[in-house]
């Protein structure tokens, strides 16, 4: 360490004394988060198993929750006072930094209006086309060509991998409040190994895409209802290379979406039904986390969560035990559908495939039913002028 330039001292041989190490040393974050749950957990609040970056204390009117990233805080409680108890203790122990309001937090933006609340990352999504120079693009209605399949052998590599790794790892965390591009984000993650110019082609799309609509944002109602309704499917080997099927599904709280995914299955099915059962089953493992963090937030189900499911034999798998010969061959693991169908977590109910809103997260759609899965999902753009009006 030296010291640094211009700094002037009268007596000699001192040594300078390091105030804030978090950002310096690869331990500092673990040593920082032991600290901060430490004193936490002195002040009365309980750790979350489900979540261990949530702390919880009290109930009812004197329920407040902190969320933990690093050194970033966010507090809710129905009691501004305990709100301001607790930053005077946090205060004296860390000398934090008050920002007021909920407005902005690691890169997504929150408008809390009459109607609820209402997340995007706007700036976010503008700051990856202006580094790209997508801001003058043309705009595209669909994020990936319906009936496109990528491979590892399409195109010539490239020569810069770590720009289409940066630019995926940037796609990825704007997912987090744009469910529409999850699957096109998907495809594009599984050949960050050896990218070729026809994946920054399909990347590229997905910038022209979210050049169309940079705004996009979730909404969470302030009167919604305590029943999960979950949406799920699959595409069966739909990859080219290894016939792998696809899982997508989507959790709803009420009418607000609070979950979803698009993910390659691990393990080749040898039916569609295979496929959806293997889905369905890693679809139950979200919702049972999902249970257990609204326990944690008191906030317990009355009601198990429904299923929405376009396939009847898996269904018939998932509630029938006479079907030992088509499961014998599937891992035990998947098999926890049966035991949370008994216990009265979830309950299955069959919706046709035109309604399955699920679709969107297992292969492209044509820019009709996209539109449509979109709607379904309640995405809505918090910057597109009213009709009639005038674009900035």
């Amino acid at each position: 360490m030296f010291l640094p330039p211009g700094f002037q001292t009268e007596k000699p041989n001192q040594v300078c004394r390091l105030l804030r190490s978090l950002y310096g040393l690869k331990q500092a974050s673990r040593q920082w988060n032991a600290k901060l749950s430490t004193a936490l957990s002195d002040m009365g609040f309980i750790q979350s198993k489900a979540d261990p970056s949530l702390f919880t204390k009290g109930q009812g009117g004197r329920f407040i929750a902190v969320l933990v990233y690093v050194d970033d805080i966010l507090v809710t409680c129905p009691d501004l006072g305990m709100i301001k108890n607790l930053k005077a203790v946090l205060d004296d122990a860390f000398k934090i930094k008050d920002l007021g309001v909920l407005g902005y937090f690691l890169g997504i933006e929150a408008k809390l209006d009459d109607s609820g609340l209402n997340i995007c990352q706007r700036k976010y999504a503008l700051d990856i086309l202006a580094e790209t120079g997508f801001l003058e693009s043309k705009p595209v209605n669909t994020p990936i060509v319906p009936g496109y399949h990528l491979s590892h052998s399409d195109g010539e590599p490239l020569n810069d991998v770590n720009g289409y790794r940066r630019l995926v790892g940037r796609l990825l965390y704007l997912t987090t409040t744009r469910p529409d591009i999850t699957y096109a984000v998907q495809q594009l993650s599984q050949f960050i190994d050896t990218p070729t110019d026809k994946h920054l082609s399909a990347a590229h799309r997905v910038l022209r895409y979210i050049k169309n609509a940079p705004g996009q944002r979730l909404l969470y109602p302030r009167d919604g209802t305590l029943q999960l309704n979950v949406f799920k499917d699959s595409d069966w080997a739909a990859c080219i290379e290894t016939r792998k099927s696809i899982t997508g599904y989507c959790v709803f709280l009420g009418s607000a979406l609070i979950s979803w995914r698009s993910k390659k299955q691990a393990t080749v099915s040898r039916s569609s039904s295979e496929a959806e059962y293997r889905a369905l089953a890693s679809t139950i493992c979200e919702v049972q986390w999902i249970t257990f963090l609204l326990e944690d937030m008191q906030s317990t189900m009355q009601r198990p969560a429904v299923f929405f499911y376009n396939n009847k034999s898996a269904v018939a798998m998932a509630e029938n035990h006479v079907f030992h010969e088509r499961t014998k061959h599937i891992k035990i693991d998947c098999h926890l559908v049966r035991e949370k169908v008994s216990n009265g977590l979830i309950k299955l109910l069959l919706v046709s495939s035109t309604n399955q809103v699920a679709d969107g997260f297992t292969k492209p759609l044509p820019a009709n039913l996209f539109r449509s899965f979109i709607s379904k999902l309640g995405i809505q753009d918090l910057h597109a002028p009213p009709y009639g009006g005038v674009g900035e």
